[in-house]
């Protein structure tokens, strides 16, 4: 099990020198800066997991043959933690702006040489920490998003699945999304194109007049994110009634429009929980409330970021101590 796994230490030939990495920390935006460290272990079949290590930050040898390389046989996660192996050698890098963070993201990778179409039989599992401040460019109140014609997932397939060809498929419009001046993506279902189903990376919430809070089930083409079951919980606490049922971009609009929504939210491990402002899309353009913040998004975001960073109790047990 890896929990049992012992690690080999490897020096830092040449650790960050201080002065740098206060600099880099100062204002480290999202995903641009990493810390010395990273953690390796290899599995092999027949083997299982070996090879542990904690050591430099460094490239990845790696056959150009690679599954990974030809087949995209990768996962990743995203999380935020305050004590690991990898987090104790490289503490130094947690940022001190408000709502920093150090992100981990750990990976793993098909490593085998092999041009088969089949699963490989070697793998690399790997962890990097990322000083992170906040995950919007100016740390948005609210923000903008683009409704895409494009799809991201398929019922049947890997929209359920942290896997790498899962965000290929949204680069482009992704990018769009960006070049219209929007700060994230929205995608539809795949099959009407009318139900809402994600952003690029955040689930969505929806907060009713009526006291109801809704979001999109879960069923095979969302991310089953852990930020949403979270809130979906402080919710209840809060005495909203919590539904998990599909809601189409046009109900959205008039909802938007009558006063029946009263707020609207993204969420997830990067950006934790932020307001929905604006909404466009080549036939369609509505604003959410004021366009600003909401109260309901405000208030559970605070009590979830106090509970992350240990500032209030956690009945739950979501907050691990290692």
């Amino acid at each position: 099990m890896l929990a049992a796994t012992t690690f080999a230490h490897v020096p830092h030939p040449a650790p960050t020198a201080d002065a740098v990495r206060a600099g880099l920390v100062a204002d480290p935006g999202f995903g641009k800066i990493f810390s010395d460290h990273m953690v390796t272990i290899d599995w092999t079949e027949g083997q299982g997991w070996h090879s542990a290590t904690l050591g430099p930050r460094q490239p990845i040898a790696l056959d150009p043959a690679a599954s990974v390389l030809h087949y995209a046989q990768e996962i990743f996660e995203g999380l935020k933690a305050y004590r690991l192996q990898l987090v104790a050698v490289d503490a130094d890098w947690f940022p001190s702006v408000e709502g920093g963070s150090l992100y981990l993201r750990p990976f793993m990778i098909a490593t085998e040489a092999f041009l088969g179409v089949r699963p490989a039989k070697e793998y690399k599992f790997i962890v990097i920490a990322s000083p992170a401040g906040n995950y919007f460019k100016s740390g948005a109140p609210a923000v903008s998003i683009w409704v895409s014609d494009y799809t991201r997932a398929a019922p049947g397939g890997t929209g359920a699945a942290k896997c790498g060809g899962n965000y290929a498929a949204s680069l482009v419009p992704t990018a769009e999304a960006f070049a219209k001046g929007h700060d994230q993506v929205l995608f539809l279902d795949a099959a009407e194109h009318k139900w809402i189903e994600e952003l690029g990376g955040m689930n969505l919430f929806f907060v009713m007049a009526d006291g109801r809070i809704v979001t999109p089930p879960l069923t095979g083409t969302i991310l089953p994110g852990v930020t949403r079951d979270s809130l979906l919980q402080l919710a209840a606490e809060e005495g909203l009634k919590v539904a998990e049922e599909p809601y189409s971009l046009d109900q959205w609009q008039a909802d938007a429009a009558s006063g029946a929504l009263l707020e609207a939210f993204a969420c997830g491990t990067a950006a934790v929980v932020t307001s929905v402002g604006k909404v466009a899309g080549r036939d369609r353009e509505f604003t959410i409330g004021s366009g600003g913040p909401g109260q309901l998004t405000q208030k559970l975001r605070s009590r979830l970021v106090s509970i992350q960073r240990g500032e209030a109790p956690d009945p739950h047990g979501w907050v691990m101590k290692l």
